[in-house]
C-alpha cells in the first residue's frame, strides 16, 4: 500500500519586474536540506541552492536563469516567510556606532523591491550611440556592487548585461554579437561613459527595508536601510 502524500498549501505573489502573478509553496524538508548544503559551501553553492529552491517552490513555472537577481531574492523571501515564519530577528549595527548591535524584528512580508525614480535601462553614451541594458541574473550579479568588485569583473558584468547597442538608426542585438566584440566595446568606453552605465546598476531595483532603532545606552534614535537578500540573514 502506498504511503499518503500530504497536501502543501499554495500562495500567490507578483514578480516585481514583470507584474506576473505566480503560485508558490513553502519549503519542504528536501529544500531545507538544499539550503543547509548551500550555506555550508561557497558563494556558488549558495546561489545554486537559492535557484533550486525557488524553482522547486514555484513548480518550475519560471525561467530561473533569466529572472533578474532582485526577482529571485524577493521570491525567496516570500517562500521563506511562509516556510519558517514571517518575522525574523536581527542584530543591526547602530548608525555611527557599529560596535553596538541593536536587536530588531523584521516582518518579511513588508519587504518590497524598491524602484528608483531616476532609473532607466537606456544609457545615452554620446549624441549617436546608446546602449539598452538588461538586468543581471543571480548568477552574474549575486548582489554585488560595482564598487566592490575588480575592474575585470565590473567590465564582465557590464558586458553580460548589454542587451542592445544603438548607433544612430542601426541597432546591434547583443545575442548576435560575439562576447569579444561586446568586451571590446566596453573596454573602449571613456570613464565618463562607463560611469553612466555604472549608474544603471547603482539605481536598479533592489530589496530594501528601513529599520528604526533606539541606542540601548544613549536612547538616541536612528535608522538603518537594509538592502539585498544578504542583509536579512
Amino acid at each position: 500500500m502506498a504511503l499518503p502524500k500530504l497536501n502543501t498549501q499554495q500562495y500567490e505573489l507578483t514578480i516585481p519586474s514583470s507584474d506576473e502573478k505566480i503560485k508558490f509553496r513553502p519549503f519542504l524538508v528536501k529544500e531545507e536540506k538544499i539550503l543547509l548544503q548551500g550555506q555550508e559551501g561557497g558563494d556558488d553553492e549558495m546561489i545554486n541552492a537559492l535557484k533550486q529552491i525557488v524553482s522547486n517552490c514555484t513548480f518550475n513555472k519560471i525561467d530561473i536563469n533569466k529572472l533578474p537577481s532582485f526577482d529571485i531574492e524577493y521570491i525567496f523571501l516570500q517562500i521563506r516567510a511562509k516556510s519558517v515564519g514571517e518575522k525574523i530577528k536581527l542584530n543591526v549595527p547602530f548608525p555611527g556606532d557599529v560596535e553596538t548591535k541593536v536587536p530588531a524584528t523584521v516582518d518579511l512580508t513588508t519587504i518590497q523591491v524598491e524602484m528608483d525614480k531616476e532609473h532607466v535601462n537606456k544609457v545615452q553614451l554620446n549624441e549617436n550611440v546608446s546602449v539598452i541594458m538588461s538586468y543581471p541574473t543571480l548568477s552574474t550579479y549575486a548582489g554585488k556592487n560595482l564598487k566592490d568588485i575588480s575592474a575585470d569583473d565590473a567590465i564582465g558584468l557590464v558586458s553580460d548585461c548589454v542587451y542592445q547597442i544603438i548607433d544612430g538608426v542601426e541597432t546591434h542585438e547583443a545575442v548576435d554579437l560575439k562576447k569579444e566584440e561586446i568586451d571590446d566595446f566596453v573596454n573602449n568606453l571613456t570613464q565618463e561613459q562607463f560611469s553612466k552605465i555604472q549608474n544603471f546598476f547603482v539605481t536598479m531595483p533592489r530589496l530594501k527595508h528601513t529599520v528604526n532603532l533606539t541606542h540601548p545606552k544613549t536612547k538616541k534614535k536612528g535608522k538603518v536601510v537594509l538592502e539585498g537578500l544578504q542583509s536579512f540573514f
